[in-house]
């Protein structure tokens, strides 16, 4: 049996780093080492998370004092334009990282500097980083020191559109995705529009100007077709619920096939993909605590418009579920490791 590897975490403090916690914890394979929080710094985890109490004696250590080198998997649990400045002397040192912020998921520097406001810090890091959707970069993900993990509207989105973009099934040019997020995917933020009594019994739409989702999902489903062009009308909407993402795809058909046999196909050994029936409706709450992607479709009779359903949990395959299969992945380990896990109902 092999030795245990260091994992550590830096931000352990929101959402996901809470999420990566609660996973990590059953996983067989490692050891959490260093949770850095800047302002839990000296506070057990525990006692902000009651959940882990019994679990977990570890102690919220600064950024600044904390020596991730001893690790042999880094995960950044940060926000956007941190994990940047820490990666070159981890890489360095021969230290796996995994990114769940947006820091290495657009290989473009100008577009991303566009839709960040910042300078990256990380460019030649950049072109060594592999986007981490498994289901598409596998191999690749196995041969990475960087990871980018992707954003959570794009796991949804993309894992509904590859399938047929691969097949070169749709017109790239026409797609519309409508697409829905509980509260935690904005991060632990106290904004008003988050608050409970803002945001319970509303339902609402943001981002029509342009969201930082929209130029990952476009670039990587390019990177699928080739030199073919992805253009995608993104609208993202808040619903009053804490965890799930809901993607409703609409596209425009250029041949004739069998949604059902293209999904099957190209799925049919991902052990975190479910397929239903043409014509099932799939929910958020099916695949609430789990790393599943939940997929169906609906082909509108007498046209040529196809209607694909993408759920997801947004803590799990949308971040800390995903970046631990990425992980596994990476170590050589069975994929699902850690990550059996059935849904919560009710």
């Amino acid at each position: 049996m092999k030795p245990k590897i260091k994992v550590s975490i830096v931000g352990g403090s929101g959402y996901t780093g809470i999420e990566l916690l609660r996973l990590l914890i059953s996983h067989p394979n490692v050891i959490i080492d260093q949770i850095t929080s800047r302002n839990d710094s000296g506070k057990l985890v525990s006692a902000i998370y009651p959940s882990l109490r019994g679990t977990l004696s570890n102690v919220f250590v600064d950024p600044a004092e904390a020596n991730l080198k001893e690790s042999e998997l880094v995960f950044f649990a940060t926000p956007n334009g941190i994990a940047m400045n820490y990666v070159q002397e981890l890489l360095d040192n021969g230290v796996k990282v995994i990114d769940l912020a947006a820091d290495f998921r657009i290989k473009n520097v100008s577009i991303w500097e566009k839709w960040y406001g910042m300078k990256h810090q990380a460019a030649e890091e950049l072109k060594k980083a592999v986007y981490g959707l498994p289901e598409v970069n596998r191999a690749a993900i196995k041969e990475a020191q960087l990871v980018a993990n992707p954003g959570c509207y794009p796991t949804a989105i993309q894992l509904a559109l590859a399938p047929l973009i691969k097949s070169n099934l749709i017109n790239t040019e026409t797609i519309i995705a409508d697409a829905k997020s509980g509260i935690s995917g904005a991060g632990k933020k106290t904004e008003t529009q988050l608050l409970m009594s803002e945001a319970s019994e509303n339902f609402r739409a943001y981002g029509l100007t342009g969201h930082r989702h929209l130029p990952e999902i476009e670039e990587n489903l390019q990177a699928i077709t080739g030199q073919k062009k992805i253009r995608l009308t993104f609208v993202p909407h808040l619903i009053p619920m804490v965890r799930g993402i809901h993607a409703t795809l609409y596209v425009d058909c250029i041949q004739d096939f069998d949604p059902l046999i293209i999904f099957n196909e190209c799925y049919k050994d991902e052990p975190f993909i479910d397929i239903l029936e043409p014509g099932s409706c799939p929910e958020t709450k099916s695949v609430r605590g789990s790393n599943i992607c939940r997929l169906s479709f609906y082909k509108i009779p007498d046209s040529n418009r196809l209607i694909i359903l993408s759920v997801i949990d947004n803590l799990v395959k949308g971040a800390a579920g995903q970046a631990i299969q990425n992980m596994n992945i990476m170590m050589d380990w069975p994929e699902n490791t850690g990550l059996d896990l059935l849904a919560l109902h009710p």
